[in-house]
């Protein structure tokens, strides 16, 4: 290997089980691509802050949900913060790597999200729904997440939960960036096979949709999923905006858009590697 070049270190969990997805053949093509430019090494999250420090970025892909290693989450993410380490996706994001938090304070601003609460005083800003979803604030990959019927949430906990109505939708659709830039969308046609995905071209209409939770979130370097449902009504509402480790789904494209996909992204990874070093994340809520 030529010592000249930028050395990463690249974060996955090669023996998660995600239901419907293979994480490990989504990292190992990614892996042998970016070798091509880089010297890179694979290390389990739970090694990453151990083992930081002797590379020049730090890559995050398919590290499994963070509350299965909360604790040892956060000491990367100190350690990285304190040492100026460049991390990709970078750790400035305010959707999911920092929890569910956004979902409340993107719905309180307007913004098109399927309606949000975590207080039992504010049940009444809920549509009238059949049946309501109740995640945790720390959830990731469906875990915790529960239905209940209208009538059990006047005896509802809310502990760390968050409250949004069940919605009737269509179909499911994520649009998927690097940095700021749209690089392609998958939809699934079926309601009840989420992961069963097929290409989606979006309208004007989906992209403007999509690049408004991306501006808001304000990440320059990395990669970010919006997922979104379509609504009885045909409006796009989000779902989840995925900014630390988002599933990329790569096998489904063809080859062209995956060969455009892995040049941007060592592209986007070059800059981030030679940009100046920044100031760091805010602080977590």
């Amino acid at each position: 290997m030529s010592s000249t070049r930028d050395r990463v270190l690249y974060v996955t969990d090669l023996a998660y089980q995600a239901r419907g997805r293979r994480y490990c053949d989504e990292d190992i093509f990614l892996t042998s691509r970016l070798r091509e430019d880089f010297d890179l090494a694979l290390c389990h999250p739970l090694e990453a802050a151990a083992l930081m420090d002797a590379f020049d970025a730090v890559v995050v892909r398919n590290s499994g949900p963070v509350l299965h290693y909360r604790a040892q989450y956060e000491a990367f993410r100190e350690r990285a913060v304190n040492s100026g380490a460049r991390v990709y996706s970078q750790l400035s994001g305010k959707a999911d790597m920092a929890g569910k938090q956004y979902l409340l304070d993107l719905s309180a601003a307007g913004y098109p999200v399927i309606p949000t609460i975590d207080r039992p005083q504010n049940l009444d800003r809920l549509p009238k729904a059949d049946q309501y979803v109740v995640k945790p604030k720390l959830g990731a990959d469906s875990i915790g997440l529960e239905f209940v019927s209208p009538d059990r949430l006047d005896d509802l906990v809310f502990e760390n939960v968050l409250v949004q109505p069940r919605i009737d939708f269509a179909y499911e659709v994520s649009f998927y960036f690097i940095d700021h830039a749209f690089q392609y969308a998958l939809y699934a046609p079926r309601t009840d096979q989420r992961w069963l995905l097929e290409p989606y071209e979006p309208t004007a209409a989906d992209l403007s949709f999509a690049q408004c939770f991306i501006d808001w979130n304000g990440i320059d370097h990395g990669i970010q999923r919006v997922d979104a449902c379509r609504a009885p009504d045909g409006e796009l509402l989000l779902v989840e905006l995925e900014d630390l480790n988002p599933y990329l789904s790569l096998d489904l494209l063809d080859e062209q858009s995956r060969t455009i996909f892995v040049a941007n992204l060592k592209e986007s990874l070059r800059t981030l590697l030679h940009a100046a070093p920044s100031a760091g994340p805010p602080a977590r809520p």
